[in-house]
């Protein structure tokens, strides 16, 4: 640190007064945010995860004892039960700064009290910096890493509004990474304009800067910095234990200090995950830390999140550590089964967007987290398919008015899939398929609690009404085949609606620059478009674009299509590969391309009253990731092949491979 040695150590004390009790705004924010005090902390609730809480808790203790009972919560969903009944805006607020911080590593934190913890988080971070100095960047990270993106955003928010952004995190290369990597950009935060008061606030932070630097102060701050690394995880302790030793061979020099150790933390510790390490087990163990190691090392921080997440209280039972990473591994198994590799990554970066995300998944496990991900993160909207869900028709969760996703295309494009579906079936034998009947109160064994296990028993019982009429060429899927099924469905939609936004966001660029639409003039992308052919009947187009800029009289509006697919390919043989392709290439030329009888009203006056137009190009686009075979000369050779057997076509994948 820097001091101004032109000022007496005795006017330093002078203004200390000053700069103890108005320095910072985001401290006196703080009891604002408090709630009601004349309400009790705490009304009763308790969880059956949790350590039992001591007499008096919370409102005759303070400090560590405070935190306690939470401390030992075994996971993100007894955290989240704890909170029932507790006044958290006032817990948190009584709560120093680090204890705060520490709160909020446990898991998603009460929707009411959230302000008052990223004030205390904020707090923190601008004390970090002021007190630790290199360490500093060290402990912003364990914050940013425990923190989700919307707390990391109004902690930002914080910082800029009290102008204290620039010189808290500007300086911190491995936060600028952080933040960088998660979408954040710090230059998104500008700083108030100056103010009156910043002056004084400045001469009482030089007061605490010359006071800092006293040997008294060095010991006192040794002995703080070593009481936050307790409780910190191990990568993080050793980053601090390294930046230590950096510093006592540079004596403190301002610069960053380059260390590996900081570096390796981009690993981070998943929000919630701290609390298996350091609560029940009574401090970072041998044991814990082993454990921890070997949890980093087997599983991905997003893996690790979901998992923990997801699992509920389960993953916080039993005596030790390795009992509960043994219950992570198991869930992410499980999780991995029903989302895909690739699927389960993504659920962790969804889990770390919002607070809302967090408690969804935390209170409703598994089947939660996989309709969160269907959902694409969109908590309102997972809320809602669940509702839906348990009304037991199939699909009906997924349907979508918004995005012209009505129940009428959601059945024809059900109808397809399951009819496309390779897995086990039952035979079309209607006394066979009585006497299996499934029982929406007994489900069997592994659909115990599954939210699609209603959805399954009334596809059944309408599949056995179509095969007792003569109207169904199949039976019924088994519920194993069912469920992977019904899973790569809502995959598919996922993909339709991520799609959609690229191809919008396609539209607002430069024609010179488009992916996609740059033979458009004015593209108007519309969705789920009812399609006529006299072979083929009525279909519905993935996506219809239409030229809206003016042509000339008499000239037809320029018109393409889009279908996509989310497919497994990866794993078949070229044949096999080539032989897909072609069927799925010829089935949307068929489908959506050569003369189309547009049903839409409404896109009537932009083809000048004709029902009938003829598509330019038809564009047939692959979901790419772990569906997409991994060798890549192979599939160009594959697509280059399918491209030239279909002229009017562009076949792809969305990642822009394969071409």
């Amino acid at each position: 640190m820097h001091t101004r040695k032109t000022w007496s150590r005795l006017g330093w004390l002078m203004l200390l007064g000053v700069g103890a009790t108005g320095c910072l705004s985001l401290e006196a924010q703080l009891g604002a945010d408090e709630g009601v005090r004349a309400q009790p902390l705490f009304s009763g609730a308790s969880s059956e995860s949790c350590a039992r809480a001591p007499a008096g808790w919370p409102e005759a203790v303070s400090g560590e004892a405070l935190l306690a009972p939470l401390l030992e919560c075994e996971g993100p969903g007894a955290f989240l039960a704890r909170q029932e009944g507790v006044d958290m805006p006032r817990l948190v607020a009584r709560l120093d700064a680090w204890h705060a911080v520490r709160l909020g590593a446990l898991g998603p934190v009460r929707e009411d009290a959230a302000g008052v913890l990223n004030g205390q988080r904020a707090a923190f971070l601008v004390r970090a910096q002021e007190r630790y100095g290199a360490a500093a960047e060290v402990l912003a990270l364990f914050v940013l890493h425990t923190c989700t993106d919307e707390d990391v955003r109004e902690v930002l928010g914080r910082l800029a509004r009290d102008k204290v952004l620039e010189e808290t995190l500007g300086h911190l290369p491995a936060v600028q990474e952080e933040l960088a990597r998660r979408g954040l950009r710090r230059e998104a935060y500008p700083e108030r304009e100056e103010r009156a008061g910043d002056v004084v606030r400045g001469l009482g932070r030089a007061a605490r800067d010359a006071l800092a630097s006293s040997p008294v102060s060095d010991g006192a701050r040794a002995v703080e910095l070593s009481a936050l690394r307790g409780h910190l995880p191990p990568p993080y302790q050793r980053a601090l234990d390294a930046v230590e030793r950096e510093q006592r061979l540079r004596h403190f020099a301002p610069e960053r200090v380059g260390l590996g150790s900081v570096d390796a933390l981009t690993f981070g510790v998943p929000l919630g995950f701290h609390g298996l390490v350091v609560g029940t087990v009574g401090g970072v163990s041998s044991l814990g830390r082993g454990q921890y190691e070997r949890a980093a090392r087997e599983l991905a921080p997003g893996v690790l999140m979901a998992a923990l997440y997801a699992g509920g209280r389960t993953v916080g039972r039993g005596d030790t550590v390795a009992a509960r990473m043994q219950a992570l591994r198991e869930v992410a198994r499980e999780l991995e089964a029903r989302l895909g590799a690739e699927g389960l990554r993504e659920l962790g970066r969804e889990l770390q967007a919002t607070r809302e995300a967090g408690r969804w998944v935390a209170a409703g496990g598994v089947d939660a987290a996989v309709v969160l991900h269907e959902a694409r993160g969109d908590v309102g909207r997972a809320r809602a398919w669940m509702t839906r869900a348990h009304r037991g028709r199939p699909g009906a969760a997924l349907v979508d008015e918004a995005l012209g996703l009505t129940e009428e295309v959601l059945e024809a494009k059900w109808a397809g899939v399951e009819g496309e579906a390779t897995g086990a079936r039952l035979a079309r034998d209607v006394a066979a398929l009585e006497k299996r009947r499934p029982s929406r109160e007994e489900p069997p064994r592994g659909a115990q609690g599954h939210p699609r296990w209603g959805e399954y028993v009334a596809y059944y019982e309408k599949r056995l009404a179509e095969v007792r009429e003569g109207r169904a060429e199949k039976g019924p899927l088994t519920w194993e085949a069912y469920e992977p099924m019904r899973g790569g469905f809502a995959r598919g939609l996922a993909f339709e609606r991520a799609m959609v936004e690229r191809l919008r966001a396609d539209a607002l660029l430069p024609r010179a620059r488009r992916r996609y639409l740059g033979d458009f003039e004015q593209p108007r992308i519309e969705t789920y478009v009812g399609v006529w052919k006299p072979q083929v009947g009525l279909r519905f187009a993935d996506v219809l674009v239409l030229e809206q800029a003016s042509s000339a009289p008499g000239t037809a509006p320029r018109v393409e299509t889009f279908s996509f697919k989310s497919r497994k390919l990866a794993g078949l043989k070229v044949d096999a590969m080539e032989a897909r392709m072609s069927m799925d290439a010829r089935d949307a030329l068929m489908y959506y391309g050569e003369t189309l009888d547009i049903r839409r009203a409404s896109l009537k006056p932009l083809v000048e009253g004709r029902g009938v137009v003829r598509v330019q190009k038809v564009w047939l686009i692959y979901e790419g990731g772990v569906l997409r075979p991994a060798n890549p000369k192979t599939l160009k050779v594959v697509v280059d092949e399918v491209n030239s057997g279909f002229p009017g076509m562009e076949v792809l994948f969305n990642e822009g491979t394969g071409r």
